[in-house]
């Protein structure tokens, strides 16, 4: 019998907002300001959970995760992807591989690449050399490069 392979594709986009923590891939990176959100709006993470549903074909986040739910108020974004990867091995699959891509102006984000990988690979249980995160910029066109947000997106491959 043929593998099943799924492709699921994630992405997700906050303002900031001074007086918040910026959380990426379940690491708080040191900036002047953090992701604005219902939770603790860390992009990376939701775009991969966005990614891993979408390969399922089981909706997004926001229909997992309302931002009208008071008891999601400040949820850490690693305890809602927690939740969507028990629906993935629920039906069977594994995580293959993730490549994620955050656009931000700044802060810069090489330097934090392999800790953002290893936090992600450990919430999803793989090795760190099935995680990929890498950034990019606008080169200071629009919303992003004028410094206003950031946005991410992910590619997962699943397989059963």
């Amino acid at each position: 019998m043929a593998k099943d392979f799924r492709i699921g594709h994630g992405f997700d986009v906050h303002r900031f907002r001074r007086g918040r923590k910026l959380m990426l891939g379940g690491v708080e990176i040191p900036h002047t300001r953090g992701l604005y959100g219902h939770s603790d709006a860390d992009a990376v993470l939701h775009a991969l959970i966005n990614a891993l549903l979408g390969a399922m074909a089981e909706g997004d986040i926001g229909s997992h995760f309302p931002d009208t739910d008071p008891s999601l108020k400040g949820i850490a974004s690693s305890k809602m992807l927690a939740e969507v990867l028990r629906t993935m091995r629920r039906k069977r699959f594994k995580l293959v591989n993730v490549d994620i891509t955050l656009v931000a102006q700044a802060p810069k984000l090489a330097p934090h690449y392999l800790t953002m990988r290893k936090s992600v690979a450990g919430l999803c249980n793989v090795r760190v050399d099935r995680i990929s995160i890498k950034a990019t910029t606008t080169e200071r066109l629009g919303w992003v490069g004028a410094g206003k947000g950031m946005a991410a997106t992910a590619l997962v491959l699943l397989a059963r």
